[in-house]
């Protein structure tokens, strides 16, 4: 199994319409998507992007024909940013993946790379990787994949309901120093942080 990610754009003022192109052949999007082997396919929407991720049952290539039906119906109303295959894979922590997804919920996110912070964004998170080593966790982060494109950032994550609970103050501390520390690299287009900065984004929303 791989998985993968992409992302649509939406044309000047045709972010609504996008929506609902995508929401008026759900029942098309999981017949393609099954026949194609993608399982837990999903569609989120952020500003004037339309996010997909997926789990290829082969390859990443399993997920071409839904990827051709989007950009056909979404003709117009869309263009192609990054295509499943292309993105390039930030960081990971899979943990104990939950085939029963009632006992998930989702935190899906993104953020805009600052000029050139790639590879900082990358050697960041590779230390993450590295402090963890092979320790499988159980939660509260399960499925966890961030993804780069076209200078954005996107991130999916399946968080495990029975781990929820307040942040402990060193939790909370140890949080607002490493997302201030990442707002020297990158900005957010979602609302994760917004109780740090004070300013406001909208949530992701769930497209499909």
């Amino acid at each position: 199994m791989e998985r993968t990610a992409f992302v649509f754009r939406a044309l000047p003022g045709r972010r609504d319409a996008v929506d609902a192109v995508v929401g008026g052949m759900a029942e098309e999007i999981g017949r393609v998507a099954a026949a194609g082997g993608v399982d837990n396919l999903s569609l989120w929407g952020v500003a004037d992007m339309l996010y997909g991720y997926g789990e290829c049952a082969g390859g990443t290539d399993d997920m071409l024909p839904l990827w051709n039906r989007l950009a056909e119906a979404l003709s117009g109303t869309a263009e192609p940013l990054c295509a499943p295959g292309t993105m390039r894979l930030m960081y990971h922590d899979i943990g104990i993946v939950r085939a029963d997804k009632s006992l998930i919920r989702h935190r899906v996110f993104s953020t805009v790379l600052k000029p050139g912070c790639e590879e900082e964004y990358k050697r960041r998170h590779d230390g993450l990787i590295a402090a963890r080593g092979d320790a499988v966790s159980e939660g509260p982060d399960s499925n966890f994949t961030i993804w780069y494109g076209a200078g954005y950032i996107f991130g999916y994550c399946e968080k495990v309901k029975s781990f929820d609970r307040p942040m402990t103050e060193a939790e909370r501390a140890d949080t607002i120093a490493w997302e201030t520390r990442q707002l020297e690299i990158m900005d957010w287009l979602t609302d994760d942080v917004d109780w740090i900065t004070g300013q406001k984004h909208e949530p992701m929303r769930r497209v499909l």
